[in-house]
């Protein structure tokens, strides 16, 4: 009986429709106040910035040579038929908490549980690697003006001769959490017009960048094979997935129902249309072995003359990859708080601030906790924390968009995902196909991680769960 009961225990479910009327306990409500084109906004936010200014040029240069397009395309295809789950669940479930929520209410607690736990190691990972990433433009800018910066605050140590902390990362870091803890609705306009600025760098990089592409460049196309396309898909995923974590913020939408999956499907399409011509113009400007995997557009720019123009290609990265960081910081502490909420981490995670109304306390924890990881952290390792735990969320969500149609198919639904259930079965597969050319050690980081979530899921968040009472 008493195994009885565990099993029940963590198979147990939120019932979805009365997860809207849940009664919120005071101090710990979120404001709704963001539009369309705001989600929309934070959405390529969170898509466009390191994956075209930063790992373009890593994945062209080493893994995949001109095919990094292809590489982008891959992964665009298993993330577009995670977006359309995705959409399907954010009209339906329109709480904060994203891949964690939907997978508690489908597929039962303990998988809720390690969705969760899972966003939030990847979440706070993926912050620390862009704030690296901005790091190479900052110090191409520097270079560019003849000034010398210490060592010692240029990098992580072991990166780089008398390197012990990667200052501007670090720092970078906790100004998203200021900005976060401002409130969403100012921290929203901010969010708005960076990326309209970084959407216009875009832009201009491509419509200046086209005059002067050699085809000869593209030649070979394939110089690591196809399956350097696909290792090159597998390390650029999460560049194309900002979209989940704009949907954490569904519950400070004004009409989730309706604009969540909206903002869902065109923020990645616009991001798309984007990578796709920016691949073409990086490849066709410098053969693949020259591009710099640091800052690879600035670098081709100059490299045909146009120093003025890489310049301000440099400050549009730096400021884009900004809109990166606050969409996957709002994403981690979103998913904190609403785990925190239904009992599963302690309460006090959950308190919002009195009037700004935004989950304060974890916001700065996770500020501090990334800019830690970007300061003393080297790029690649911080990196290897990120794609597993974002692509198997993908794949449960996958996963649990199939069983709920089947399973409750009355439910109202503002958004249904086409073609059920090949379209969703594609995101499985790619999903775990894409899993399969990580490395070992990043398996056995995920192992570490995996095992701490079992010991305080177990210890604490078993018993104390909101449901354990029912």
């Amino acid at each position: 009986m008493a195994r009885l009961r565990m099993g029940e225990g963590i198979l147990r479910r939120k019932p979805i429709e009365h997860i809207e009327e849940t009664e919120v306990v005071e101090g710990t409500q979120l404001e709704r106040s963001l539009g369309l084109w705001q989600l929309t906004a934070i959405g390529v936010g969170g898509i466009i910035g390191a994956g075209i200014f930063t790992l373009a040029g890593t994945v062209a240069n080493g893994t995949a040579g001109p095919a990094v397009l292809i590489s982008f395309l891959i992964a665009g295809v298993a993330s577009a038929a995670a977006a359309l789950s995705y959409a399907e669940f954010a009209g339906l479930i329109p709480k904060a908490g994203s891949a964690y929520t939907y997978g508690y209410a489908v597929l039962g607690e303990l998988a809720g549980w390690f969705i969760g736990w899972d966003l939030l190691l990847e979440y706070t990972a993926i912050v620390a690697v862009v704030a690296i990433g901005i790091s190479g433009y900052f110090s191409f800018l520097i270079g560019e003006m003849g000034a010398d910066l210490p060592n010692w605050m240029l990098g992580a140590p072991g990166t780089g001769d008398g390197h012990r902390i990667d200052l501007f990362a670090a720092l970078l870091c906790l100004l998203i959490a200021y900005l976060l803890n401002l409130g969403i609705k100012n921290a929203a306009r901010f969010e708005t017009v960076v990326v309209a600025l970084k959407v216009l760098v875009v832009l201009l990089v491509i419509a200046v960048g086209v005059f002067h592409i050699d085809t000869a460049n593209y030649n070979p196309f394939f110089p690591y094979g196809i399956g350097g396309a696909f290792t090159g898909a597998a390390t650029v995923f999460f560049a194309v997935f900002g979209y989940d974590a704009m949907s954490t913020a569904a519950e400070e939408s004004k009409d989730a129902q309706r604009h969540m999956p909206k903002a869902i499907i065109y923020s990645l399409a616009i991001s798309m249309v984007l990578y796709v011509a920016a691949c073409l113009v990086l490849t066709g400007m410098q053969n693949y072995t020259e591009i710099d995997p640091e800052s690879g557009f600035s670098t081709a720019f100059k490299a045909v003359g146009l120093s003025g123009l890489a310049d301000v290609i440099a400050v549009g990265a730096i400021i884009g990859i900004l809109t990166v960081m606050f969409t996957f910081m709002l994403g981690v502490t979103r998913v904190w708080f609403a785990m925190s909420r239904d009992g599963l981490l302690p309460p006090w995670f959950a308190k919002t601030h009195p009037t700004r109304h935004v989950p304060t306390r974890v916001t700065w924890i996770v500020g501090v906790a990334s800019a830690a990881i970007a300061g003393f952290l080297p790029i690649g390792e911080a990196a290897e924390l990120t794609n597993i735990g974002i692509l198997l969320a993908f794949a449960v969500v996958c996963t649990a968009v199939i069983v709920l149609r089947y399973r409750h198919p009355e439910l109202p639904r503002t958004f249904r995902t086409p073609w059920m259930p090949w379209v969703p079965a594609v995101g499985v597969v790619f999903s775990i196909w894409l899993i399969t050319f990580l490395s070992w050690q990043t398996w056995a980081r995920f192992a570490v991680w995996f095992a701490l979530g079992l010991v305080i899921y177990f210890g604490y968040s078993y018993r104390k769960s909101e449901l354990a009472g029912r």
